[in-house]
């Protein structure tokens, strides 16, 4: 599936209109109003909106109050903690992404980094437009463009982090990529989807826990410092989550405050909403699936 330029502009609806629900959501606006905020008729959004999420507008907001979040961390925290005792790995049966993870320190890249060929592109996805820049090891980068933002910015942070490489536009390859990681059926099984990151070890450890999340789970910095065995390094584990250059796919979008608040998102706190709402719908959908 290869989303159209009508598919992104889809998308900066959706993301003004979860906007629009959480800023009056007290108030329980009506679907007539919601539409008129984005422009489009009640029918056109109630349906671009179900196809988007799976769900009505409303019931996907539902996920993102503070009382769903705290309940949601209790399970995560529960799924996680049994998943380590059974010794089951975040690649096994309990979770949805298939993922590999290889590292190379910032100090082993100096000396062995130079000539690493990143092959990167541009593409629509359901949360707007990103940047993927993939190596032969794996998948090196992946962020989210702001609306309208020159894509030349993003270039830029990707080869200051991979400053040592050599880049080559390959919009063929990087598709494809893309389309396994955003719109392959999740609970199928895939190809495994291998990552290469550059990082401190600390940072390593961080990513490596995000890796064990599942799909439409949340967790806290707290439970973060916990499972690295780290409890007291709150701090270090925010700098390392938001320090993460491989967005969805590292998933720092499901780390949120122990009070049940969203917090900051190092590509926009809209879209961590969006993103999180989204797998909730998704995880939601296969479950009653399944049933």
């Amino acid at each position: 599936m290869i989303m159209t330029q009508e598919q992104d502009i889809n998308y900066v609806r959706i993301e003004r209109a979860i906007q629009y629900l959480e800023k009056n959501f007290n108030r329980q606006p009506e679907l007539d109003e919601i539409a008129e905020e984005v422009h489009l008729s009640p029918f056109h959004f109630q349906r671009l909106f179900t196809e988007w999420a799976g769900i009505s507008p409303k019931r996907f907001l539902q996920f993102l109050t503070v009382n769903f979040l705290k309940t949601k961390l209790d399970q995560t925290k529960n799924l996680v903690e049994a998943a380590e005792t059974a010794g089951l790995s975040s690649q096994s049966r309990v979770y949805d992404l298939f993922t590999t993870l290889e590292a190379v320190t910032p100090a082993a890249y100096k000396q062995r980094g130079e000539g690493i060929h990143i092959r990167y592109g541009i593409h629509d996805t359901p949360f707007g437009q990103a940047l993927l820049g993939v190596t032969d090891r794996g998948v090196c980068w992946l962020s989210f463009l702001a609306t309208e933002e020159d894509p030349r910015g993003q270039l830029e942070q990707m080869k200051e982090h991979w400053h040592q490489s050599v880049f080559h536009q390959d919009q063929p390859l990087t598709q494809s990529i893309m389309e396994n990681i955003f719109f392959e059926p999740r609970m199928k099984r895939t190809p495994k989807i291998h990552l290469f990151v550059k990082g401190t070890n600390f940072q390593v450890k961080v990513w490596e826990a995000l890796l064990k999340l599942p799909l439409g789970s949340v967790t806290t910095y707290q439970n973060i410092a916990g499972q690295i065995q780290n409890p007291k390094a709150l701090q270090a584990v925010g700098s390392a989550v938001g320090s993460n250059h491989i967005a969805y796919l590292i998933p720092c979008h499901r780390v949120i405050r122990k009070d049940g608040i969203l917090g900051d998102y190092r590509w926009d706190s809209t879209r961590k909403k969006s993103i999180l709402g989204w797998e909730m719908a998704k995880k939601e959908t296969s479950e009653m699936v399944t049933r």
